[in-house]
């Protein structure tokens, strides 16, 4: 099993930055990836960004160039730094992690943008 804490939402005017930070525990050898996905109201849930094991990283389209994610092997964090955020972006983030076959999922944090 892993556990999946995550911090850093909050509430933010448009144009300002937030960081997510997302902590594995329990059985976390072999973890394939990590990320966040996002859920708006009335919205499907989708993903955010990715990072390898191999430290590679995937984006959705509405996100490249203000989102990064990244990796800190030190302290076993996963960060989502999130600059020039949009009202569109408020959702409920969701940090992610698959292991094999299995995934795990965080608690959530919400993010607010005012326009």
């Amino acid at each position: 099993q892993v556990q999946l804490v995550e911090s850093g939402g909050g509430l933010v005017q448009a144009g300002g930055s937030l960081r997510l930070s997302c902590v594995p525990s329990g059985s976390i050898l072999s973890i394939n990836y990590m990320g966040w996905y996002r859920q708006a109201p009335g919205k499907q849930r989708e993903l955010v960004a990715r990072i390898s094991v191999g430290g590679s990283t995937d984006y959705t389209d509405s996100v490249k160039g203000r989102f990064t994610i990244s990796r800190d092997n030190a302290k076993n964090t996963v960060y989502l730094q999130m600059n020039s955020l949009k009202p569109e972006d408020t959702a409920v983030y969701s940090c992610h992690a698959r292991k094999g076959w299995s995934d795990y999922w965080g608690q959530g944090t919400q993010v607010t943008v005012s326009s």
